[in-house]
């Protein structure tokens, strides 16, 4: 498993946030439920994220060898007016700008505080690059909006999400993730526009504590297939299993016992 360039996952951040931007201003109705998180409104949501992405800009810009209250994040809350595109695409035009710029200043080795024990900057360009990955599918589908995801950034979130299960089972005791042991169990995700620029598909062994993965096409107990982007999707509980874009090939049961747990973040 290879990282993308930190240069690579500032880009994204700059062109993910510059999407979103264009779902807050495309007449969506903000006070929309949010379906795949229905307990935020599409404004909520975008609040979230840009605050998210605020509170690592101060952690990288500082170098915070611990982590820093969200409440201690000058502007993380967005702007006052409530219900304004106007004033919620200022705010996360300027939000994404700062987050870029303290990363690029940073570079991927400088020292800060991390929650995963990854603590450099690096962590964070690829943690926030997913994050608001994600997030904007979360707008999109509010806003009844197609989307779509570079495939390496796709796969790397795939990567990612796979890294953070693992961790969540070493690390959190009391977490869902910890029941996500069964031997002789396998998944396989298997992207049907596969490239040979990148290889998206993965083997992913229940067997152990704490998940065993790696790329490449390999026999399972059940395999996802699908759009890379859907298979993402799907693999972040933002897409359903029954949706014409996926395949479901074998004990689907399993599947769904990993989705059930694989929940952290």
């Amino acid at each position: 498993m290879t990282l993308l360039a930190h240069d690579r996952y500032c880009d994204e951040i700059a062109h993910q946030v510059g999407l979103l931007r264009t779902v807050v201003t495309s007449g969506a109705d903000l006070s929309a439920t949010v379906p795949t998180c229905p307990d935020w409104s599409l404004e909520q949501l975008v609040r979230h994220t840009g605050g998210a992405l605020r509170w690592v800009e101060l952690m990288v810009r500082t170098r915070a060898q611990e982590e820093i209250p969200e409440e201690q994040v000058p502007g993380v809350e967005g702007p006052e007016d409530r219900g304004d595109p106007a004033a919620l695409d200022a705010w996360l035009a300027e939000t994404g700008e700062m987050m870029v710029a303290a990363l690029r200043e940073a570079g991927p080795d400088a020292k800060v505080w991390g929650w995963a024990g990854i603590l450099n900057a690096g962590f964070w360009a690829r943690r926030m690059t997913h994050e608001i990955t994600v997030h904007r599918a979360d707008a999109t589908l509010a806003a009844g909006l197609p989307y779509e995801v570079a495939p390496d950034v796709a796969a790397d979130a795939i990567d990612e999400w796979l890294q953070i299960v693992e961790w969540a089972q070493r690390t959190l005791p009391d977490d869902p993730a910890r029941e996500l042991r069964r031997p002789g169990s396998s998944i396989h995700l298997h992207a049907t526009d596969n490239t040979p620029d990148v290889n998206a598909e993965w083997f992913i062994d229940l067997a152990e504590d704490a998940v065993a993965w790696r790329r490449g096409h390999e026999k399972a107990t059940v395999a996802l297939r699908g759009p890379l982007t859907a298979v993402l999707l799907a693999f972040y509980r933002r897409l359903p299993l029954d949706s014409p874009q996926l395949e479901v090939l074998g004990e689907r049961e399993l599947l769904e016992f990993w989705l059930e747990r694989a929940t952290f973040g």
